[in-house]
Parts: structure tokens; C-alpha cells; sequence
């Protein structure tokens, strides 16, 4: 089936690694037959795991996706350092034998607790972050040299899973939980910064973004588009939350006005408890995705409309596998 121009949604892929994240986009421009695809949030070539996808008039939730939580399996290999603070850069500076070796459990724990909580990270210089219209990495890659200022991010978990030795090195296998805007390689170079013997990444997976997790995703080599289409209508409501309209209301909202709300009180489709102001996915009763609102009072004001391109939301809202925790 190709999406074309009548069906709009969110699309969960598992990347492999060794491919881009304009790869992925790529790829699945061609299997939706519409070059209407973007992605939210990047992944490395060596990182693997979730990316999410918006296609058509869904391209417009990316913007509400990019700020979500997210979470991560990822190896930090103590003993050295490198150029771009993972396994594809150029070794910096290596420890000595011994100095690894005295790295205890307890120093390791010591330091990961440092890295938990509300922190200041200075990003990788290779990171897509940029600089007077310039990605940082672009700018390594021509040789100038890149110092980008700290910024406050929120590391919610920082769990180690297990522990290591090599000849020389030594392995951490963790589990990350964070704001977006966190850096994994960054954490991988502070904690071996903070135990004097340097460190970086060597395998990062995407496991979650928000309420989507991995076990949702396609691989990327198998994508059937038709099949793992989330509709506009519950990936918004998975993201923001529900408002339910009323026909008037409906058309009311498609036209520009504010539209007055009982309390101004929306519901989480999961917990069916209050949402906060807004943004709101409001919902029209045939279970099409008006838009998303915002509330002002005892109104309800549009901050966005959407196209009637959602042909197959309805089965896909029924089809949509459950968000994960």
C-alpha cells in the first residue's frame, strides 16, 4: 500500500546501525510513495534502536515528540578516551593498565551517582547541535575547533547493569533515562573523566521516547508503512493527551474560534485523569484529530488545525499496540 497524500501518522522504526537517520527518512519516502516524511531526533550511525517517523500532516506532532523523555542501553568502556567520545573517534589518551585495574565497583557507583539527577553536561563537540547555522560536527569535520557551552539536563536513571574487565579497559553496561538534549557519549566521557582514566561510548540502543517504546517498532529492513501507521489521532492523544469534542465544537475549532470547556479539564486516554493546559489533542466524534488546543479560562484556543488526511485513522487507532511505561 502507499500512503500518498490520504493517510497521515507516526511511524516507529528500529534502526540498524550504520544507517543515518536521513536514511531511514529515505527509505521510507519511498515505501510511502510521499516525500512528506521527517524524523524526530537524530540517531547516530553507530546507535541503533527507535526513531520515530511522522508522515504527511503528522510531520507537525514531530515537534511535540523531540521533547520527550527517552531512554537508553548503551556500553561505556573505561580506559580511554577519543576525538568524538565514542568508538568512531580517534583515541585521545589511553590509562595505564594498573590505573583501570584499581577502578573499584564502588568508585564506579560513586561517579554514576554524581551523573543522576538534575546535572550540567557539556555536549560532545560532534553533536548536531548548531552553531550560527552550522551543525557542530560539520565544523569538527572541517577542522575548527568546537567548544560547546553547558547546559542543564535531567539524567532521571543511570542504572548499572553489569561490570566488565578487559585487558586494559574495563566495561560498563548501563541503562539511561532522560530529558532530551541529553548526550550519552557525554555521560560515557564525564564518568571516565571523573575516575581518571577516560572513557566513551561503544554501543548506544534507543529503547524509548515517551510513551513509545522499542517493542512497538518495525525493523527497518522489514518496514511495512500500512501496517505500522499510528494514527494522528492516538499518537497525539498518546503524547498530549485527550480533549473530546462535540460536533459544533469540531466545526467550530476548523474555523479559528475559541470553543467554550467545562472546567477546562481534558483526560489522559490512558488514566483518564486531568491534563495540564495544553497543548491538547482535541478529537472530533467521529475520532478524527481536529487538532491540538490549548486552554485559556474556560476555553479552549487552536494552536494547530489538521487536514482531513487521516482516511485510515480510525482502524489504525483501533490497530495501535499499546504505549509502553
Amino acid at each position: 500500500m502507499k500512503v500518498g497524500t490520504t493517510v497521515s501518522g507516526l511511524l516507529l522504526v528500529d534502526k540498524p546501525q550504520g544507517w543515518t537517520s536521513h536514511d531511514a527518512v529515505a527509505r521510507t519516502r519511498r515505501l510511502a510513495g510521499t516525500r512528506k516524511v521527517g524524523h524526530a531526533g537524530t540517531l547516530d550511525p553507530m546507535a541503533t534502536g527507535l526513531l520515530i517517523l511522522g508522515i504527511n500532516s503528522s510531520t507537525r506532532l514531530l515537534t511535540y515528540v523531540v521533547g520527550l523523555d527517552k531512554e537508553y542501553l548503551a556500553t561505556i568502556r573505561l580506559g580511554t578516551s577519543t576525538t568524538t567520545d565514542d568508538a568512531e573517534g580517534e583515541e585521545l589518551a589511553r590509562a595505564s593498565v594498573d590505573a583501570v585495574a584499581a577502578v573499584t565497583p564502588k568508585a564506579v557507583a560513586a561517579g554514576i551517582g554524581a551523573l543522576t539527577g538534575a546535572i550540567t553536561q557539556r555536549p560532545s563537540s560532534v553533536s548536531a547541535i548548531k552553531i550560527d547555522g552550522k551543525r557542530a560536527y560539520a565544523r569538527v569535520r572541517a577542522g575548527e575547533e568546537v567548544d560547546l557551552p553547558a547546559r542543564p539536563v535531567t539524567v532521571s536513571a543511570f542504572e548499572l547493569l553489569s561490570l566488565t574487565p578487559g585487558d586494559g579497559f574495563l566495561d560498563l553496561e548501563v541503562r539511561v533515562e532522560c530529558s532530551s538534549g541529553t548526550y550519552i557519549r557525554a555521560l560515557a566521557r564525564d564518568l571516565g573523566a571523573a575516575l581518571d582514566v577516560g572513557g566513551h561510548l561503544t554501543s548506544l540502543r534507543r529503547t524509548r521516547i515517551g510513551p513509545f517504546g522499542i517493542d512497538m517498532a518495525q525493523p527497518l529492513a522489514e518496514l511495512d508503512v500500512a501496517a505500522g501507521l499510528i494514527g494522528p489521532t492516538d499518537a497525539a492523544t498518546r503524547i498530549l493527551g485527550r480533549l473530546d469534542l462535540t460536533e459544533q465544537q469540531a466545526i467550530d475549532l476548523g474555523h479559528g474560534k475559541r470553543i467554550a470547556v467545562d472546567g477546562a479539564v481534558g483526560t489522559d486516554a490512558e488514566a483518564g485523569t486531568a491534563v495540564p493546559a495544553g497543548p491538547v489533542a482535541a478529537v472530533a466524534p467521529d475520532g478524527r484529530l481536529v487538532g491540538l488546543v490549548e486552554y485559556r479560562g474556560d476555553y479552549a484556543k487552536s494552536l494547530l488545525n489538521f487536514p482531513l488526511d487521516q482516511v485510515a485513522d480510525a482502524a489504525q487507532t483501533v490497530a495501535a499496540p499499546k504505549a509502553t511505561a
